[in-house]
Formats: structure tokens, sequence, C-alpha cells
């Protein structure tokens, strides 16, 4: 495996090491949330401890933040590889490179001012700049999107979970405040979709290393 090859698989390898395993514990914390506010409602005992929700909480927010800088690292190496250098952009087109690096400095620092934002409306605001910005990059020239069959497309499954991460984040604080639990139901239905979309994301990633050429066949011989 050369260089350029193992520049492929640093995404993957993140999204195995930092992002699948926190998906496991998030489920598992979400189900045991729920089966305590179930079981109290019931006007049950529960054996499940009072942290379990607030763990809940803190391991979904780990979740969502690596998935935002998976993606973006997906993002960047194509865009890098097929686009910045391919082109040669800093020479043919400074304003078009400008931007692509302003865009991703943009990602970073609107989804952190978004993490700590406390106001309804600057979590809204910060939300929405995020989420252009990620959608912005994935239009750049470079990022294989599979536009034919975006109902099976690796970029289009990615971008979408990145933004329902971006939205969990969003509205953590009216989930606590809304005593309709709307937007509890909304959180709910929101990251089932993810769910569904990680599971989405496993297959096609491991599809499109083949056809992004990290994979060559073996001789014709060893064939039959």
């Amino acid at each position: 495996m050369n260089a350029e090859q193992f520049s492929i698989i640093v995404h993957p390898i993140l999204a195995v090491i930092g992002v699948f395993p926190l998906i496991g514990i998030v489920s598992y914390f979400a189900w045991d949330t729920r089966q305590r506010r179930l079981a109290i409602k019931a006007g049950d005992k529960s054996s499940i401890p009072p942290s379990v929700g607030k763990n809940h909480v803190d391991i979904g927010k780990k979740l969502s933040t690596a998935v935002v800088i998976v993606s973006l690292i997906g993002l960047f190496r194509p865009i890098v590889a097929k686009n910045i250098i391919e082109n040669r952009l800093w020479e043919t087109d400074f304003f078009q490179f400008s931007f692509i690096i302003l865009m991703f400095l943009g990602a970073i620092a609107t989804y952190i001012l978004l993490y700590i934002a406390k106001t309804k409306l600057w979590r809204g605001i910060f939300a929405t700049l995020s989420g252009m910005a990620v959608v912005i990059l994935g239009c750049q020239d470079g990022v294989f999107r599979r536009g034919d069959e975006w109902y099976i497309s690796h970029y289009y499954y990615g971008v979408t979970v990145t933004l329902l991460m971006i939205f969990s984040i969003a509205i953590i604080n009216e989930i606590y405040k809304d005593k309709t639990h709307k937007w509890r139901n909304i959180h709910i239905i929101v990251n089932c979709i993810a769910l569904l979309l990680f599971l989405g994301q496993a297959m096609t990633g491991a599809r499109d290393l083949f056809e992004i050429a990290l994979w060559t066949p073996p001789p014709a011989f060893l064939l039959f």
C-alpha cells in the first residue's frame, strides 16, 4: 500500500475506530434511558440508574462531534488531492482556493460555536452555517458523489447523517425545556433515521473503496 492509498483509508479507519463504537454506546444508553422513563411513568421502580440519561447525552455529543470531524476529513482528502493539488488552484484560481479553505475553517468554527451556544437563536444560526459549509464543501470538484445513484451513495448518506448530527446538537436544550415531549419525539425519529444511515454508510463505504481504485484485481489465472 502506497501513501496515496493509505490516505484514502484514513477516513474509514477513523469511522471504524471513533464513530461506530460510539453508535453502539449511544444506542445502548438511549434504550436504557427510554426504559427507565417508561418504568417511572408507569409508577414502577427502575433498576436503571438516573445517570443513564446524562451518559446518553454526553456520549451523544461526542458521537455528533466525531461524525462531523470524520465527514470533514472524508471531504478534505479528495478536495485536496483531486482538486486543489491536481488543478494547482493556488495558481489557477486563488479565489476558489481561498473559498475552500474558508469553508473548512467556517465549518469547524461554527460547529464549535454551536456546541457552546446557549440561546435558541444562536444555536439555530450556527447549526445552519455549519450545515451549509458541509454541503458547500461536498459540492466541490473531486468528491466522489455517485450522483446518478444518489439513493445508494455513500456521500449523500454521509452528508445527510452529518446534518442530522448537527441538528441533534442544536435541539438538545429544547428537549429538556419542552413539557409536551415534541422535541424528544423529533429527536427519537431523527436518530432512528441516522442509525439506518449509519448502517448504509458501512455498506456503501466498503463498496466505494473498490471503486476509488484501492483494490487491484488479481491475475486472470487466479479468477478460475
